[in-house]
Protein backbone atom coordinates (compact mmCIF):
# COMPACT_ATOMS: atom_id res chain seq x y z
CA UNK A 1 0.00 0.00 0.00
CA UNK A 2 1.68 3.57 -1.05
CA UNK A 3 2.81 5.81 1.89
CA UNK A 4 0.47 8.35 1.30
CA UNK A 5 -2.63 5.91 1.34
CA UNK A 6 -1.72 4.34 4.22
CA UNK A 7 -1.35 7.39 5.79
CA UNK A 8 -5.01 8.44 5.26
CA UNK A 9 -6.48 5.45 6.16
CA UNK A 10 -3.88 4.56 9.07
CA UNK A 11 -6.67 4.97 12.38
CA UNK A 12 -8.79 2.73 10.23
CA UNK A 13 -6.09 0.53 9.42
CA UNK A 14 -5.14 -0.09 12.93
CA UNK A 15 -8.94 -1.35 13.44
CA UNK A 16 -8.59 -5.48 13.65
CA UNK A 17 -11.46 -5.86 11.81
CA UNK A 18 -10.54 -4.69 8.98
CA UNK A 19 -6.73 -3.91 9.03
CA UNK A 20 -4.52 -3.28 5.73
CA UNK A 21 -6.07 -6.45 3.70
CA UNK A 22 -9.79 -4.94 5.01
CA UNK A 23 -8.28 -1.64 3.63
CA UNK A 24 -7.68 -3.09 -0.05
CA UNK A 25 -10.88 -4.72 0.08
CA UNK A 26 -12.69 -1.29 0.75
CA UNK A 27 -10.70 -0.04 -2.28
CA UNK A 28 -12.05 -2.63 -4.78
CA UNK A 29 -15.25 -2.23 -3.48
CA UNK A 30 -18.63 -0.14 -4.38
CA UNK A 31 -21.78 1.01 -3.24
CA UNK A 32 -25.00 2.81 -4.85
CA UNK A 33 -26.47 5.04 -2.28
CA UNK A 34 -30.22 5.76 -3.61
CA UNK A 35 -31.30 8.97 -2.06
CA UNK A 36 -28.95 11.43 -0.46
CA UNK A 37 -30.97 13.49 2.21
CA UNK A 38 -30.37 13.09 5.68
CA UNK A 39 -29.59 9.50 5.98
CA UNK A 40 -27.88 9.12 1.97
CA UNK A 41 -25.89 12.07 2.74
CA UNK A 42 -24.13 10.92 6.01
CA UNK A 43 -23.52 7.45 4.80
CA UNK A 44 -21.87 8.90 1.52
CA UNK A 45 -20.01 11.02 3.83
CA UNK A 46 -18.83 7.95 5.71
CA UNK A 47 -18.24 5.50 2.88
CA UNK A 48 -16.31 8.31 1.20
CA UNK A 49 -13.66 9.01 3.62
CA UNK A 50 -13.39 5.29 4.82
CA UNK A 51 -12.03 4.94 1.64
CA UNK A 52 -15.14 2.79 -0.76
CA UNK A 53 -13.42 2.80 -4.16
CA UNK A 54 -16.37 3.62 -6.30
CA UNK A 55 -19.57 5.10 -4.78
CA UNK A 56 -22.80 6.26 -7.07
CA UNK A 57 -25.43 8.40 -5.68
CA UNK A 58 -28.62 8.67 -6.73
CA UNK A 59 -31.33 11.52 -6.42
CA UNK A 60 -34.25 13.41 -7.63
CA UNK A 61 -34.49 16.16 -5.02
CA UNK A 62 -32.50 19.94 -4.52
CA UNK A 63 -31.06 21.27 -2.11
CA UNK A 64 -33.45 23.65 0.37
CA UNK A 65 -32.49 25.77 3.49
CA UNK A 66 -35.05 23.32 5.47
CA UNK A 67 -32.15 20.44 4.68
CA UNK A 68 -29.40 21.63 5.81
CA UNK A 69 -30.00 20.79 10.09
CA UNK A 70 -29.78 17.64 9.19
CA UNK A 71 -28.05 16.81 6.04
CA UNK A 72 -24.83 17.36 6.25
CA UNK A 73 -23.03 17.38 2.98
CA UNK A 74 -24.94 20.95 2.13
CA UNK A 75 -24.27 24.04 2.67
CA UNK A 76 -25.88 27.46 2.43
CA UNK A 77 -24.67 28.19 -1.27
CA UNK A 78 -26.03 24.56 -2.52
CA UNK A 79 -29.62 25.98 -0.98
CA UNK A 80 -29.29 29.34 -2.66
CA UNK A 81 -28.25 27.77 -6.03
CA UNK A 82 -30.88 25.17 -5.58
CA UNK A 83 -28.77 22.57 -6.86
CA UNK A 84 -29.92 18.86 -7.29
CA UNK A 85 -28.71 17.02 -4.83
CA UNK A 86 -26.57 14.25 -6.80
CA UNK A 87 -24.28 17.49 -7.98
CA UNK A 88 -23.23 18.63 -4.91
CA UNK A 89 -22.50 16.08 -3.24
CA UNK A 90 -20.29 15.00 -5.44
CA UNK A 91 -18.30 18.35 -5.35
CA UNK A 92 -18.35 17.82 -1.89
CA UNK A 93 -17.44 13.74 -2.03
CA UNK A 94 -14.63 14.33 -4.19
CA UNK A 95 -13.12 17.53 -2.46
CA UNK A 96 -13.09 15.28 0.44
CA UNK A 97 -11.43 12.10 -1.29
CA UNK A 98 -10.06 12.92 -4.78
CA UNK A 99 -9.11 8.69 -4.75
CA UNK A 100 -12.76 7.45 -4.64
CA UNK A 101 -14.72 7.59 -7.69
CA UNK A 102 -18.06 9.73 -7.00
CA UNK A 103 -20.90 10.12 -9.40
CA UNK A 104 -23.86 11.77 -8.60
CA UNK A 105 -27.01 10.87 -10.70
CA UNK A 106 -29.83 13.10 -10.72
CA UNK A 107 -32.72 11.34 -11.24
CA UNK A 108 -35.74 8.94 -10.05
CA UNK A 109 -35.42 5.29 -8.99
CA UNK A 110 -38.34 3.38 -11.06
CA UNK A 111 -38.92 0.38 -12.31
CA UNK A 112 -37.45 1.37 -16.30
CA UNK A 113 -34.24 2.87 -15.39
CA UNK A 114 -33.19 0.70 -11.65
CA UNK A 115 -31.21 -2.23 -13.35
CA UNK A 116 -29.57 0.13 -15.35
CA UNK A 117 -28.77 1.98 -12.51
CA UNK A 118 -27.36 -0.55 -9.83
CA UNK A 119 -25.71 -3.02 -11.62
CA UNK A 120 -22.56 -3.72 -10.95
CA UNK A 121 -22.19 -2.32 -7.29
CA UNK A 122 -21.07 -4.57 -4.58
CA UNK A 123 -23.68 -2.99 -2.02
CA UNK A 124 -26.69 -0.88 -2.82
CA UNK A 125 -28.29 1.40 0.44
CA UNK A 126 -31.06 2.89 1.19
CA UNK A 127 -31.56 6.33 1.59
CA UNK A 128 -34.99 7.14 0.06
CA UNK A 129 -38.15 8.70 1.37
CA UNK A 130 -41.09 6.39 0.30
CA UNK A 131 -41.90 2.28 0.61
CA UNK A 132 -42.54 2.39 -2.66
CA UNK A 133 -39.12 2.91 -4.23
CA UNK A 134 -37.69 0.60 -0.98
CA UNK A 135 -39.68 -2.28 -2.41
CA UNK A 136 -38.31 -1.59 -5.75
CA UNK A 137 -34.76 -1.25 -3.75
CA UNK A 138 -35.62 -4.54 -2.51
CA UNK A 139 -36.41 -6.75 -5.87
CA UNK A 140 -33.59 -5.21 -7.75
CA UNK A 141 -31.43 -6.54 -4.81
CA UNK A 142 -32.98 -9.98 -5.20
CA UNK A 143 -33.02 -9.94 -9.04
CA UNK A 144 -29.75 -9.11 -8.73
CA UNK A 145 -28.31 -11.19 -5.83
CA UNK A 146 -26.59 -8.01 -4.37
CA UNK A 147 -26.74 -7.71 -0.71
CA UNK A 148 -28.36 -4.26 0.57
CA UNK A 149 -29.38 -2.07 3.68
CA UNK A 150 -33.02 -0.65 4.22
CA UNK A 151 -32.97 2.45 6.38
CA UNK A 152 -35.55 4.91 7.66
CA UNK A 153 -35.38 7.62 10.43
CA UNK A 154 -38.15 10.67 11.57
CA UNK A 155 -39.52 12.17 14.41
CA UNK A 156 -36.63 10.79 17.09
CA UNK A 157 -36.32 7.34 16.03
CA UNK A 158 -35.13 5.32 13.63
CA UNK A 159 -35.01 1.22 11.86
CA UNK A 160 -32.55 -0.19 9.55
CA UNK A 161 -31.65 -3.88 8.54
CA UNK A 162 -28.82 -5.47 6.51
CA UNK A 163 -30.87 -7.82 3.92
CA UNK A 164 -28.90 -10.68 2.02
CA UNK A 165 -31.46 -11.83 -0.72
CA UNK A 166 -31.87 -16.05 -0.39
CA UNK A 167 -30.34 -16.19 2.89
CA UNK A 168 -32.05 -13.60 4.71
CA UNK A 169 -35.31 -12.01 5.41
CA UNK A 170 -36.19 -9.24 2.97
CA UNK A 171 -37.93 -6.35 3.37
CA UNK A 172 -41.25 -7.54 2.21
CA UNK A 173 -40.93 -10.36 4.39
CA UNK A 174 -40.91 -7.86 6.98
CA UNK A 175 -42.71 -4.68 6.09
CA UNK A 176 -45.16 -5.82 2.92
CA UNK A 177 -48.19 -6.67 4.43
CA UNK A 178 -48.72 -3.58 6.65
CA UNK A 179 -46.40 -0.77 4.84
CA UNK A 180 -50.02 0.47 3.24
CA UNK A 181 -52.01 0.64 6.32
CA UNK A 182 -53.03 3.67 8.35
CA UNK A 183 -51.26 7.26 7.89
CA UNK A 184 -47.17 7.09 8.17
CA UNK A 185 -45.41 9.70 9.84
CA UNK A 186 -42.63 11.86 7.75
CA UNK A 187 -40.18 14.63 8.32
CA UNK A 188 -42.13 17.64 6.94
CA UNK A 189 -45.25 16.59 9.11
CA UNK A 190 -43.57 15.72 12.71
CA UNK A 191 -39.87 16.72 11.76
CA UNK A 192 -37.13 14.62 12.65
CA UNK A 193 -33.66 15.03 15.00
CA UNK A 194 -30.67 15.06 12.79
CA UNK A 195 -29.14 12.65 15.76
CA UNK A 196 -31.58 10.02 14.76
CA UNK A 197 -30.85 10.47 11.23
CA UNK A 198 -26.81 10.53 12.20
CA UNK A 199 -27.02 7.57 14.04
CA UNK A 200 -28.98 5.18 11.75
CA UNK A 201 -26.84 6.28 8.78
CA UNK A 202 -23.58 5.23 11.20
CA UNK A 203 -25.37 1.73 11.56
CA UNK A 204 -25.75 1.63 7.88
CA UNK A 205 -22.64 2.53 7.26
CA UNK A 206 -20.89 -0.03 9.44
CA UNK A 207 -22.65 -2.86 8.13
CA UNK A 208 -21.71 -2.28 4.69
CA UNK A 209 -18.25 -1.28 5.27
CA UNK A 210 -17.88 -4.35 7.43
CA UNK A 211 -19.46 -6.24 4.57
CA UNK A 212 -17.24 -4.58 2.08
CA UNK A 213 -13.86 -4.84 3.91
CA UNK A 214 -14.70 -8.85 5.42
CA UNK A 215 -16.47 -10.03 2.35
CA UNK A 216 -18.76 -11.87 6.16
CA UNK A 217 -21.95 -12.32 5.96
CA UNK A 218 -23.78 -9.21 7.80
CA UNK A 219 -23.26 -9.59 11.74
CA UNK A 220 -27.24 -8.81 12.33
CA UNK A 221 -30.01 -9.29 10.27
CA UNK A 222 -32.88 -8.25 12.50
CA UNK A 223 -34.46 -4.54 11.92
CA UNK A 224 -32.73 -2.71 14.18
CA UNK A 225 -34.89 0.05 15.84
CA UNK A 226 -33.49 3.23 17.93
CA UNK A 227 -35.87 5.62 19.54
CA UNK A 228 -32.77 7.83 20.43
CA UNK A 229 -35.20 11.01 22.15
CA UNK A 230 -35.49 8.23 24.85
CA UNK A 231 -32.74 5.88 25.05
CA UNK A 232 -34.70 2.54 23.53
CA UNK A 233 -33.07 -0.08 21.20
CA UNK A 234 -34.37 -2.88 20.19
CA UNK A 235 -34.01 -5.35 17.59
CA UNK A 236 -36.81 -7.94 16.07
CA UNK A 237 -37.67 -10.24 13.04
CA UNK A 238 -34.96 -11.44 11.03
CA UNK A 239 -37.34 -14.63 10.31
CA UNK A 240 -37.86 -15.45 6.44
CA UNK A 241 -41.41 -15.29 5.45
CA UNK A 242 -41.79 -19.21 3.51
CA UNK A 243 -44.54 -17.61 1.23
CA UNK A 244 -42.78 -14.38 0.53
CA UNK A 245 -43.76 -13.03 -2.50
CA UNK A 246 -40.12 -11.57 -3.31
CA UNK A 247 -37.37 -13.50 -1.77
CA UNK A 248 -39.27 -16.83 -2.11
CA UNK A 249 -41.75 -16.68 -5.02
CA UNK A 250 -39.61 -14.20 -7.09
CA UNK A 251 -42.85 -12.11 -7.81
CA UNK A 252 -40.57 -8.88 -8.08
CA UNK A 253 -44.06 -6.57 -8.73
CA UNK A 254 -41.70 -3.68 -8.41
CA UNK A 255 -39.05 -3.87 -10.51
CA UNK A 256 -41.78 -5.06 -13.29
CA UNK A 257 -43.54 -2.12 -13.05
CA UNK A 258 -46.82 -3.98 -11.71
CA UNK A 259 -47.21 -2.87 -8.45
CA UNK A 260 -49.18 0.04 -6.85
CA UNK A 261 -49.11 3.68 -6.29
CA UNK A 262 -48.27 4.77 -10.04
CA UNK A 263 -48.87 8.20 -11.69
CA UNK A 264 -50.24 9.30 -14.43
CA UNK A 265 -50.75 12.88 -15.76
CA UNK A 266 -54.12 14.32 -14.76
CA UNK A 267 -55.28 17.00 -16.96
CA UNK A 268 -53.87 20.38 -17.09
CA UNK A 269 -50.75 21.08 -14.72
CA UNK A 270 -51.56 18.04 -12.18
CA UNK A 271 -50.26 14.63 -11.67
CA UNK A 272 -52.66 11.79 -10.02
CA UNK A 273 -50.69 8.85 -7.63
CA UNK A 274 -52.91 5.95 -7.79
CA UNK A 275 -53.12 3.57 -4.71
CA UNK A 276 -55.21 0.95 -4.22
CA UNK A 277 -53.92 -1.08 -1.16
CA UNK A 278 -54.65 1.77 1.18
CA UNK A 279 -56.76 3.30 3.75
CA UNK A 280 -56.23 6.85 5.10
CA UNK A 281 -57.54 8.09 8.36
CA UNK A 282 -58.85 11.21 7.06
CA UNK A 283 -59.09 12.97 10.33
CA UNK A 284 -55.82 11.68 11.88
CA UNK A 285 -53.68 12.57 8.56
CA UNK A 286 -55.63 16.45 9.08
CA UNK A 287 -54.34 16.72 12.27
CA UNK A 288 -50.66 16.18 11.31
CA UNK A 289 -50.68 18.46 7.95
CA UNK A 290 -52.33 21.14 10.23
CA UNK A 291 -48.60 21.84 11.82
CA UNK A 292 -47.14 22.08 8.86
CA UNK A 293 -49.10 22.70 5.49
CA UNK A 294 -52.01 25.33 4.85
CA UNK A 295 -55.60 25.73 4.03
CA UNK A 296 -56.42 21.86 5.42
CA UNK A 297 -59.85 20.93 4.55
CA UNK A 298 -61.11 17.35 5.02
CA UNK A 299 -64.83 15.86 4.99
CA UNK A 300 -65.11 11.98 4.65
CA UNK A 301 -63.92 11.70 1.55
CA UNK A 302 -61.31 13.89 0.79
CA UNK A 303 -58.91 16.44 2.36
CA UNK A 304 -57.21 19.16 0.79
CA UNK A 305 -53.70 21.03 1.66
CA UNK A 306 -51.63 23.89 -0.18
CA UNK A 307 -48.34 23.84 0.32
CA UNK A 308 -47.51 26.63 -2.16
CA UNK A 309 -47.28 26.40 -5.09
CA UNK A 310 -48.69 22.82 -5.13
CA UNK A 311 -52.76 21.84 -4.31
CA UNK A 312 -52.81 18.17 -2.88
CA UNK A 313 -56.06 16.28 -3.01
CA UNK A 314 -56.13 13.43 -0.74
CA UNK A 315 -58.72 10.27 -0.98
CA UNK A 316 -59.76 8.06 1.71
CA UNK A 317 -58.64 5.02 -0.46
CA UNK A 318 -54.64 6.79 -1.06
CA UNK A 319 -55.03 8.52 -4.04
CA UNK A 320 -53.89 11.58 -4.69
CA UNK A 321 -54.05 14.65 -7.41
CA UNK A 322 -51.50 17.21 -7.02
CA UNK A 323 -51.55 20.13 -8.75
CA UNK A 324 -48.80 22.75 -10.01
CA UNK A 325 -47.09 20.55 -11.76
CA UNK A 326 -46.45 17.70 -14.51
CA UNK A 327 -43.60 16.14 -13.14
CA UNK A 328 -43.82 12.78 -11.65
CA UNK A 329 -41.14 13.00 -9.47
CA UNK A 330 -42.29 16.35 -7.85
CA UNK A 331 -45.69 14.92 -7.26
CA UNK A 332 -44.06 11.53 -5.57
CA UNK A 333 -41.99 13.97 -3.26
CA UNK A 334 -44.76 15.80 -2.17
CA UNK A 335 -47.04 12.61 -1.54
CA UNK A 336 -44.03 11.27 0.42
CA UNK A 337 -43.48 14.23 2.30
CA UNK A 338 -47.01 14.68 3.69
CA UNK A 339 -48.77 11.67 3.36
CA UNK A 340 -45.68 9.33 4.10
CA UNK A 341 -45.24 5.80 3.00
Amino acid sequence: MEPETFDRYSRQILFSGIGERGQRSLRDSSAVIVGCGALGSAVANLLVRAGVGRVRIVDRDFVELSNLQRQCLFDEEDARAALPKAVAAQRKLLAMNSGVAVEGIVADLSPSNSIELLSGFSILLDGTDNFETRFLLNDAAIHLGVPWIYAAAVSGYGVTMAIEPGRTACLACLAEASAGVGVEETCDTVGILNSAASLIAALQATAALRRLATAEPFAETRLISADVWNGRFQAIGGVRDPACRACVRRELHYLEGKAQPHITLCGRDSVQIHERTRRLDLGSLSLQLSRSAADVHANPYLLRFRVPPYEVTVFADGRAIVKGTKDPAVARSLYARYIGA
